[in-house]
């Protein structure tokens, strides 16, 4: 290992490249992007074009991993890497700032690695599809999200990735566009992770107010902080992990997610996205500790979605339902260990976890010429309880009681906010009504209807204003009316002239010289 001594220097100060793992990807998008704007992609011709440039951000991000990795085991040790300052939030600086650490390094080398290995597996599955384009700039982008937030060192930083990650989930679960279906699910499955979203700006927020900053390492303090303030920090970062992992009671979003292809769910899914929950985690075990009840609480929701992921994948009968119950219940069970206290037990078990379920969801197309016997059949002891069967094959109704008890009220509450709005407010306001004659119609030769105590004076003021204009300029012969009549037509011939082209060029500028 002497080589490897000699080259721990050189292997050292290539961490300062850090910021170029997230970059690749995102270049690879923005030149897809382009490509796209230039009509450069079209047609077969296109497609390995297409999937070259986003497996080489893939593998350059993977390249790169592997150096720092190589460094790690020679002994390096890693502080966090600063590049600057990018926002304040108040006086609280928010950094450009990297973290290399036990945690960050694996996970980041698993999420390169399966990205890449599924990226090259699209190039054929997605052969000749309309949307070839579109889902590789998807896979680029969650690439980039999914990087930010596992090296991230701060919440902010790690934020703008998890949204990253969001945004591309919803654009390749909508993948088949034309199909109400997968509209409707993405749909869904966008405005439940606004709930983790919500949970993780609260974090933030509370971050700044509470402990003065948003880096992880320092999140939790000196241990001076109060336990009410450290729980209810603690909170907003555990329900965005709760979310974006899927557990109860936020599971029913996962399985509408499978609309998307088969590549996506491998990563979003099946391996990646699904376990961001758990890293969170144990990126927040320091705080974590100083809260046993929320410990206590991870570790009934982990166990309770366990034991109903177990179950409901017991009745599934298409493969791809199967194995994402199958990861909801495995996932659930991280949660478990997170809430002993087992972080590290969580965090190995997430990554081989991960690399498992890649290859069986990148496998699923080709189970059903792989596999020659017939499936499972249920379990005698749920067969024989029928109300059990009934209840894990209607999935315990989680769904349809979300639906009576947020969605139906919220679409309720929508309704009435809306008929308070036309029957109240817009007449108080002075708001066109729907039925009011529209301008030039034989119906009504007004230029205005005022409607309402606002409508109506200001009706009432632009009459008065006329009456004014009118004695003034138009029937007045004093003196007064001709000197206002002649700088009426001066402002005239000068707006003339500023309406023409180069004196507009002029005004611009001008007014830049004044910013600059």
């Amino acid at each position: 290992m002497d080589w490897l001594e000699a080259l721990l220097p050189a292997l050292a100060a290539t961490t300062q490249l850090v910021w170029l793992v997230p970059l690749l990807p995102l270049l690879a998008a923005a030149a897809i992007v382009a490509g796209l704007l230039l009509r450069r992609f079209n047609g077969d011709a296109g497609e390995p074009v297409i999937a070259a440039m986003a497996s080489a951000g893939a593998l350059g991000a993977l390249l790169l991993l592997l150096v720092f990795d190589l460094a790690a085991l020679g002994g390096a040790a890693f502080e966090p890497l600063v590049f600057g300052e990018w926002l304040r939030i108040g006086a609280i600086p928010v950094r450009l700032s990297f973290v290399l650490d036990a945690y960050s390094l694996p996970a980041a080398t698993m999420v390169a690695l399966v990205a890449w290995m599924a990226l090259r597996f699209s190039a054929t599955y997605l052969h000749r599809e309309s949307g070839f384009p579109r889902f590789f700039l998807g896979m680029c982008l969650f690439l980039a999200g999914m990087l930010l937030i596992v090296l991230s060192a701060n919440a902010v930083l790690a934020f703008v990735g998890w949204e990253l990650a969001g945004i591309s989930s919803w654009l390749l679960i909508a993948y088949n566009w034309e199909r109400p279906l997968a509209t409707g699910n993405a749909l869904f499955v966008f405005l439940a992770s606004r709930v983790g979203d919500a949970g993780f700006v609260l974090g933030i927020g509370l971050a700044v107010w509470s402990a003065g900053t948003v880096e992880w390492v320092w999140l939790a303090g000196d241990g001076s902080m109060s336990t009410v303030t450290a729980r209810l920090l603690a909170a907003g970062f555990v329900l965005a992990a709760l979310v974006k992992s899927a557990q109860l009671p936020f599971t029913p979003w996962i399985a509408r997610a499978l609309e998307g292809p088969t590549p996506s769910s491998a990563v979003f899914y099946g391996s990646l996205m699904v376990h961001a929950g758990v890293y969170l985690l144990c990126r927040l075990q320091g705080l974590l500790l100083q809260v046993p009840d929320l410990l206590a609480l991870l570790a009934v929701v982990g166990l309770t979605t366990a034991l109903y992921g177990g179950l409901c994948a017991l009745v599934q009968s298409d493969v791809k339902s199967a194995l994402i119950f199958s990861v909801v219940a495995q996932v659930g069970l991280m949660f478990f260990c997170c809430g002993l206290g087992l972080f590290w037990l969580a965090a190995v078990y997430s990554g081989l976890h991960a690399a498992w379920r890649a290859y069986q969801f990148l496998l699923a197309p080709a189970y059903m010429h792989l596999v020659r016997r017939p499936a499972r059949p249920l379990p005698r002891w749920l067969a024989a309880q029928r109300w059990c069967y009934t209840a894990v094959l209607q999935r315990f109704w989680i769904e349809a009681l979300a639906n009576s008890l947020l969605t139906r009220p919220t679409l309720a509450l929508g309704r009435d906010v809306r008929a308070l709005d036309e029957r109240f407010i817009d007449p108080l306001v002075g708001a066109p009504r729907d039925d009011e004659p529209v301008l030039g119609t034989d119906a009504s030769d007004q230029l205005i209807r005022g409607h309402g105590l606002a409508g109506r004076a200001l009706f009432a003021f632009a009459n008065r204003l006329q009456r004014l204009e009118s004695r003034l300029l138009l029937s007045g012969d004093g003196a007064l009316s001709r000197v206002l009549r002649r700088g009426v037509g001066y402002a005239d011939a000068i707006e003339s002239l500023l309406e023409q082209p180069r004196y507009l060029m002029l005004m611009v500028m001008a007014t830049l010289v004044v910013i600059l």
